[in-house]
């Protein structure tokens, strides 16, 4: 699924902006024909979470339905052009109806969805968009979802959070990013796969892709650019509605986190000598591989900075903010980190376009957070199986993709099936099923302390990413003693495993403006501390391969004893003021 753009031959639409809101709680709607039209609630802002926006209204820890609607029209000009609506991604379930017809449904946050409307959308009149959106989740769903019946089976009522989650981030619904309307040729590009291989001072760039139908005088000229500079052109003729090629560049100028040159490569596709299509992608060409100690970009060790972050901010939940991204990457650039990894779930398009142009390294994680092994079923296994699929089908070709994420700490509750042998053969079908898809990237997925070397995720991860809060959730208080037991951990994982480590997640929660003279939870100092701590434990070891702080920015999640509304583990507060510990961590990673 391309990424919608304008240019001679397509045209897109935004139909973000103020659409009408009814909440469901009683889920009536489908039988009282709401499909059709509603009497509204409220206004709401699209793309956005309903949470914050309509607290007001009741909707602040809302778990179940909730129907959007808006109105827009079409100019006929578009009439001989095929139509569709294409939506960002929608948490969790989404139900789409234009003009009363049902056009098609999607199950699964962060991902991308698009229908065919071409022969219902009305062109020089109103046209009415309805979409019913669920955000409830259950054992069959990534992620999973919980009650209270399940906090009491696992004796984890001092757990429970409300609104009810397996996770510690909160389950905010809604339509996050933008709907749109793309028109376009019915003969067109939909879908290009490209891969990048360096040999020596030669870049290597092989493209693959398929056509929406192919006429019998169809010609597809594809041109590589190196910004207004043309580089080489092939041409072809296909004779079905797949096409392939390659390009080798001499001189290759290799992407890198310190040179994020980007390529351009510019497809034309042609029925006789009429422009029917055209499409351009921007390419990096680099490599990724993994020793047993290092993680290699370009035949070259990297050492990864940064954070594990959250899409989340005031009034807009998880909804896409142009000037928040601007916002965030700065920071991170002013920091001096050069990774993040996107936990839990896939972050948005236009971010994973900020990474490729900016040169972060990302590592970009499916939403198969808290797995319960107890829950987990056939259906468990292809919903994760089908948001792999379309995680790798949508940022396959992102240069600053260098790895993808299948899950993160699974087992969190503490049930032995999460290192049963079914379990085991659960990640072995999920990497297994990456491995098919991407042959280009390696493979990981952050575990947490409670099942140590056991941990069935790395029989699966060509590099291991390990989440630890010694001198937080363990050993409080006592640093000196926290990075001895660090260490001594992460040298026996190693030697069990021969594989190189990520400390993909450690920090403490921090309320800004306390202080103290001497080590004391919750100060900023402390904070401080621990990260000064952790960085003198991972940097003393010759197969870590990165440290990546928990969190970048304080973040909402559901309401629980030991939150005070946030996880305030973030170096910057949830409005992006920093902390005492961004400039100690800017200090040590910009010197």
């Amino acid at each position: 699924m391309l990424f919608p753009q304008t240019n001679r031959c397509r045209t897109t639409l935004d139909l973000s902006g103020i659409w009408q809101l009814k909440a469901d709680a009683n889920d009536h709607g489908l039988n009282d024909g709401w499909a059709n039209g509603f009497h509204a609630d409220a206004e709401v802002g699209v793309p956005g979470s309903w949470n914050e926006q309509l607290s007001e209204l009741g909707l602040m820890n809302y778990i179940g339905v909730v129907w959007y609607l808006t109105d827009f029209m079409v100019p006929s000009a578009l009439s001989s052009q095929q139509i569709w609506m294409r939506c960002g991604s929608v948490e969790y379930h989404a139900q789409v109806w234009l003009n009363g017809q049902s056009v098609g449904e999607h199950h699964g946050g962060f991902l991308p969805f698009q229908f065919d409307i071409t022969n219902i959308v009305k062109l020089d009149k109103r046209n009415r968009l309805v979409v019913r959106v669920d955000n409830r989740l259950s054992h069959d769903t990534i992620p999973q979802g919980v009650n209270s019946n399940h906090y009491a089976e696992f004796k984890k009522q001092r757990d429970e959070t409300f609104p009810p989650t397996v996770f510690d981030f909160f389950p905010y619904g809604g339509i996050h990013r933008p709907v749109k309307l793309v028109a376009l040729h019915r003969q067109h590009l939909s879908d290009v796969k490209v891969e990048t291989r360096i040999s020596g001072a030669v870049g290597q760039l092989h493209f693959a892709g398929q056509f929406s139908s192919v006429g019998a005088n169809a010609r597809l000229k594809a041109a590589l650019w190196d910004g207004d500079r043309p580089v080489d052109e092939i041409s072809l003729a296909p004779k079905s509605n797949r096409f392939s090629g390659e390009f080798e560049i001499a001189d290759c100028r290799f992407w890198s986190q310190e040179d994020p040159h980007l390529y351009q490569v510019h497809f034309e596709l042609f029925d006789g000598d009429s422009l029917v299509d055209e499409y351009t992608i921007d390419i990096g060409i680099r490599e990724v591989r993994v020793t047993d100690t290092q993680l290699l970009l370009n035949g070259k060790p990297i050492f990864l900075k940064g954070f594990g972050r959250h899409e989340d901010f005031a009034v807009l939940g998880k909804g896409l903010s142009h000037p928040l991204l601007v916002k965030d990457f700065n920071l991170m650039k002013w920091l001096g980190a050069n990774s993040f990894r996107t936990s839990h779930y896939p972050y948005s398009e236009e971010a994973m376009q900020m990474a490729d142009r900016l040169g972060f390294l990302v590592i970009d994680e499916v939403p198969a957070v808290s797995l319960n092994f107890k829950y987990v079923n056939k259906n468990t296994l292809a919903s994760h199986q089908r948001q792999m699929t379309e995680l790798i089908a949508r940022d396959r070709n992102h240069p600053s993709v260098i790895a993808w994420s299948i899950g993160n700490e699974p087992g969190i509750w503490g049930e032995e099936e999460s290192i049963s042998p079914s379990a085991i053969e659960y990640w072995k079908k999920i990497c297994n099923l990456v491995k098919q898809l991407d042959t280009t990237r390696p493979v990981t997925a952050p575990t947490f302390a409670k099942w140590g070397i056991r941990d069935p995720l790395y029989q699966v991860s060509d590099f291991l990413s390990i989440n630890r809060y010694w001198g937080w959730y363990e050993i409080p208080g006592d640093l000196e003693k926290a990075g001895a037991v660090l260490k001594s951990e992460l040298e026996t994982i190693y030697q069990t495993y021969h594989r190189p480590i990520l400390i993909s997640e450690f920090g403490a929660d921090t309320i800004e403006g306390e202080h103290a003279t001497h080590l004391q939870l919750f100060t900023e100092e402390y904070q401080t501390q621990l990260i000064k701590k952790y960085f003198e434990v991972i940097e003393s070891l010759p197969f870590t391969i990165g440290e990546h702080i928990w969190n970048f920015a304080d973040f909402r999640t559901a309401q629980h004893h030991r939150r005070v509304v946030m996880n305030k583990k973030g170096v910057f507060t949830r409005e992006r003021a920093p902390k005492s510990a961004a400039f100690f961590v800017r200090q040590h990673w910009t010197h």
